[in-house]
């Protein structure tokens, strides 16, 4: 993991803390390094009606996306309030939104603050094209 990588996971651990989460308690973070260099953070936004809420990763990819960003290089994300769970990797929802992106590396990082890398073919091997 380079240095790079580990300031987005640092980030995307930081924008776990402003999670709106008052229903799962599940604190999730998400930093995108965009094509362009920028990087984007978001954090999961729960509703009362689960439908509506909205994923960390959902977020940071709109937030990025709303910038004029259309290539997204890599996502980090965090989760810091599950220490019954090894690590929170993106639902499959999120994963297409990745895919629809171009992401190629997804950085998971795990209760223990290790990050592990995935591709996002590796999450989504059958990834839904037009």
């Amino acid at each position: 993991m380079t240095t790079d990588d580990e300031t987005l996971a640092a980030m995307a651990r930081e924008a776990a803390l402003g999670a709106y989460a008052p229903y799962s308690n599940f604190r999730v973070g998400a930093a995108v390094l965009g094509a362009d260099g920028r990087i984007f953070t978001g954090a999961n936004i729960e509703n009362a009606a689960y439908p509506a809420s909205n994923c960390a990763e959902a977020t940071a990819v709109g937030t990025a996306v709303s910038a004029g960003v259309r290539q997204v290089e890599k996502i980090a994300v965090a989760c810091i309030d599950a220490p019954s769970l090894d690590a929170a990797y993106p639902c499959g929802r999120c994963r297409q939104i990745l895919s629809e992106f171009g992401t190629q590396r997804v950085l998971v990082t795990t209760a223990d603050s290790d990050t592990r890398e995935h591709s996002l073919e590796e999450l989504l091997p059958h990834q839904f094209k037009l």
